[in-house]
C-alpha cells in the first residue's frame, strides 16, 4: 500500500467509526469533513491506480474500497454496478 493509499484507508476506517458513533453521540458528529478529504485525496491518485479502487471510491463504496486495502477483496460482495465493470472490477468503457 503506498503513503497516500495509508492515508486513503485511515480516512474511510475515521469514516466508518464515526458513522457507528453516531446512534449514540450527541451532538452527531459530522461526517462532511471526513467526506471531503476522502474526495481530495481520490484526486491524488495517479494514473495506474488499479481501477476497483478508483471505481470503489468514486461510487463511495467505502467499505469495499477499504476492504481492497487490505487486500481483502474477496469478501467485497458483488454490488449492483456489475453493469458497468467486468469480472476483474474493471470499469467497462461505456461511450461516457
Amino acid at each position: 500500500m503506498t503513503a497516500l493509499e495509508q492515508r486513503i484507508h485511515g480516512q474511510l476506517v475515521d469514516l466508518e467509526r464515526t458513522v457507528a458513533s453516531m446512534a449514540t453521540t450527541t451532538p452527531k458528529p459530522s461526517i462532511l469533513p471526513l467526506l471531503a478529504e476522502l474526495s481530495r485525496l481520490t484526486g491524488e491518485l495517479p494514473a495506474g491506480t488499479d481501477p476497483r479502487l478508483l471505481h470503489y471510491l468514486h461510487k463511495h463504496s467505502f467499505e469495499k474500497a477499504r476492504l481492497f486495502l487490505e487486500g481483502r477483496e474477496a469478501e467485497n460482495a458483488r454490488g449492483n454496478c456489475h453493469g458497468h465493470v467486468d469480472g476483474a472490477g474493471r470499469p467497462l468503457d461505456l461511450g461516457a
